[in-house]
C-alpha cells in the first residue's frame, strides 16, 4: 500500500492542529516530522516539545526524520514524546547498527536515510535492521527544493537491492515531491511519499485528495 506522509515543515504553525486534521481526513496516513539541529543540516526546526504537543491531536503515524548529528543520543526522548518511526541518517551516525538497535529497543520502527550522493553500499551490513529506507530526493535542510532528476533511478536501484536480498523494507522519498514528480518515484518503487508544500501549500483538503488519488493509482 502506498502511503502519504505530509511534512509539517510546510504547514501553517499558527493553525497546525487544523492543518493536520485536514490532511488526515483526506486519507494521509503518516505525519512526517523533520527535526533539524543546525549542525547536520544548516537549519534548525523543532524537537520533542512540539511532537509531544500534537501527539494527542491525531492518530496518524508519527514519522520522525532526525536530521541530527549523532541522533543515538536522543532516541529514548523521541520515543517517549510519541514517535512511531525514527529515521536517522547513515551519514550522521558513527555506529549506525547500534542506533538502529536502540530505536527498536525503544519500541519504534527504524529507518535509514541516505543523502542524494550517498551510495547504496552503505546499507550492506545494516539493511536487515531497517524497516524503511528514506531516499532523499533533495539535499536535506530546506523545504521547497526541486527533485534531483537522477533520484528516481536511485529509488529503482534500491528496490532491486532490497528484492535481491528478500527484504520488505518500505522505501520513502522526501524532497521536491508534488503532483508532477510523484509518479516518477512511485513507478521506481517508492511506497512512502513525503510531501510538504504539495499538501500544506494552499487548499490542504484538495491537495491531499489529489495526492491520495495518484497514490491509489499505483497501489
Amino acid at each position: 500500500m502506498n502511503i502519504l506522509a505530509p511534512s509539517i515543515l510546510a504547514a501553517d504553525f499558527s493553525h497546525l492542529g487544523d492543518c493536520i486534521a485536514q490532511a488526515e481526513a483526506e486519507g494521509a496516513q503518516y505525519l512526517h516530522i523533520d527535526v533539524m539541529d543546525g549542525t547536520f543540516v544548516p537549519s534548525i526546526s523543532f524537537g520533542m516539545p512540539l511532537i509531544s504537543s500534537i501527539r494527542s491531536a491525531t492518530g496518524m503515524v508519527f514519522d520522525v526524520h532526525l536530521m541530527v548529528q549523532e541522533p543515538g543520543r536522543y532516541i529514548q526522548d523521541f520515543a517517549r514524546c510519541g514517535a512511531d518511526i525514527l529515521t536517522v541518517h547513515a551519514e550522521a551516525c558513527t555506529h549506525l547498527d547500534n542506533v538502529l538497535d536502540s530505536i527498536h529497543a525503544a519500541g519504534c520502527r527504524a529507518g535509514i536515510a541516505l543523502n542524494p550522493a550517498t551510495p547504496l553500499c552503505v546499507l550492506d551490513y545494516v539493511v536487515h535492521k531497517a524497516d524503511m529506507i528514506l531516499v532523499m530526493t533533495v539535499n536535506p535542510g530546506f523545504g521547497g527544493q526541486k527533485l534531483i532528476s537522477v533520484m528516481p533511478e536511485k529509488v529503482r536501484q534500491l528496490r532491486s537491492y532490497l528484492d535481491a536480498r528478500g527484504l520488505k523494507a518500505d522505501i520513502e522519498v522526501d524532497g521536491g515531491i508534488n503532483e508532477e514528480t510523484v509518479r516518477s518515484v512511485l513507478e521506481a518503487g517508492a511506497n512512502v511519499i513525503v510531501a510538504g508544500t504539495a499538501v500544506f501549500g494552499g487548499d490542504i483538503t484538495a491537495n491531499t485528495a489529489k495526492m491520495m488519488q495518484i497514490l491509489r493509482e499505483y497501489d
